[in-house]
């Protein structure tokens, strides 16, 4: 048992001491290779523990934003006219989605009806102190559809930025709002918005693992795949067509990729021994795994289209948790080769490597940035699991969380912000953080257990 379980890979470990938490959460004075070598005994725990509450409390999330940002832009979203009638609140979703992002205030309008074709009174909205703001309808047309517009202006000048125009299926109104939020967003800051971007995560209920594809904001939820048996890891193609995850169905890990659209599935490494820990190469050729074929746990490069693997690393120790830099060129990955698990760099053709983190003695979970400038992983401290965010040009590093039982943090294609789970007030969670940890948002069923996030792409 314990050859076994030290095979698998740092996070499937961590994510099953998680999952008891309240049961065992104690790792302070065990040592890396114990550790390990409970982790059939902890997944097993996690899958008899069970959850409270039903498999359709995850359809729907609550979004809690929290903090206090030092450059947050003060907008107003006027209430849409006509959207009291239609299935879902426009102006409320945007506003939402623009709060969370850190970068915007919401400033109330109460008393204030307008649509998209009054040009406000200027002088009112700066009494209420907003430097932006948005007016809009959402019109039900005779085919059951809804037009959407909305106009954008800039309080401060007192021009216009801009008019906003879709007409959606009434199925399509939350992913219009967030489309919607994403074009207020750039046309704003300049950069895209990630609102109408997706994620994936895992949960337990019921005696069955699903893995779940919803909103950017957790909503909309859909289930991708639900099993009797464990399921971790998932990861997102370049292009978000595909997740490839782990799945323990055949009763070891066995790497699959998913194709969303159809449901189909294929099997891409079910070797001797363990295969977890995919992740995609930026050109959607390869993936990167942590298998155990040869003896050890070491980095493999997969090819997707004939599943043929080629060791990348030959070290005496556990490597695993891979993933590409955005260029391709690098790969960053967790090793305990020298004595602890620590985050290491390599070329992506495998050769020397070099050590990234320094600081505490268990590092696991890194995730770089699209834009290359970040890393984020969690760090043990004292005890405490924390997501930390290492600027890789200065090497600074920051704990950006008040939690201590947080795990798998992952970037949002714009690298402005960190969607990660954790446990609060005693509570499975999922957050979002600014990169300097002041504005987070919770986005919490309202009752079980929520892993494994991942942030897909821009679609």
């Amino acid at each position: 048992m314990g050859v076994l379980c030290h095979q698998f890979d740092f996070t499937a470990c961590h994510n099953a001491k998680l999952a008891v938490f309240w049961q065992s959460f104690s790792m302070k004075k065990t040592s890396f290779l114990n550790m390990t070598s409970r982790f059939l005994r902890q997944i097993l725990a996690w899958a008899m523990l069970g959850l409270l509450g039903s498999q359709a409390a995850w359809a729907q999330f609550k979004v809690d934003v929290s903090g206090v940002g030092m450059t947050q832009v003060p907008i107003a979203i006027v209430p849409f006219k006509g959207e009291e009638a239609a299935p879902q609140k426009t102006s409320a979703i945007v506003m939402a989605d623009l709060e969370r992002s850190g970068q915007f205030r919401g400033v109330a309008t109460p008393g204030l009806v307008m649509d998209e074709l009054t040009r406000p009174d200027l002088a009112q909205i700066r009494q209420r102190n907003a430097d932006a703001m948005v007016a809009g309808s959402a019109t039900r047309l005779a085919d059951g559809r809804y037009e959407i517009r909305a106009r954008l202006w800039d309080i401060v000048s007192g021009q216009e930025r801009g008019d906003y125009r879709e007409t959606v299926a009434a199925a399509d109104l939350r992913l219009s709002a967030h489309r919607l939020a994403d074009w207020v967003y750039e046309k704003l800051t300049g950069e895209k918005g990630v609102f109408a971007t997706r994620i994936a995560y895992i949960t337990k209920a019921g005696g069955k693992y699903s893995l779940w594809i919803a909103d950017s904001d957790g909503e909309n939820a859909q289930s991708a795949l639900t099993s009797a048996e464990p399921i971790i890891s998932p990861s997102w193609s370049p292009k978000g067509t595909q997740l490839a995850y782990v799945s323990f169905e055949s009763r070891k890990p066995v790497i699959y990729v998913h194709e969303l659209s159809t449901g189909k599935r294929k099997i891409m490494a079910n070797f001797k021994g363990s295969n977890s820990a995919p992740a995609w190469s930026p050109d959607s050729k390869y993936l990167l795994a942590t298998l155990s074929r040869d003896g050890g746990s070491q980095l493999y490069q997969i090819e997707v289209a004939t599943g043929d693997a080629k060791r990348l690393t030959q070290s005496s120790g556990i490597d695993t948790e891979p993933t590409y830099s955005q260029d391709g060129s690098l790969i960053y990955f967790v090793s305990d080769r020298g004595g602890s698990p620590q985050v290491y760099k390599m070329s992506a053709s495998g050769g020397s490597v070099e050590r990234v983190t320094f600081g505490g003695s268990y590092n696991i979970s890194p995730a770089l940035s699209p834009d290359g400038r970040w890393l984020t992983y969690i760090s043990r401290i004292g005890g405490q699991f924390k997501v930390h965010v290492l600027n890789l040009i200065t090497g600074q590093a920051t704990a950006i969380t008040d939690t201590t039982a947080d795990e798998r943090p992952s970037f949002a294609p714009n690298s402005k912000l960190i969607v990660y789970a954790t446990v609060q007030q005693g509570r499975e969670a999922l957050m979002t953080s600014t990169l300097d940890g002041k504005i987070k948002a919770k986005l919490s069923g309202q009752s079980g257990d929520i892993r494994e996030p991942a942030w897909g792409p821009f679609r």
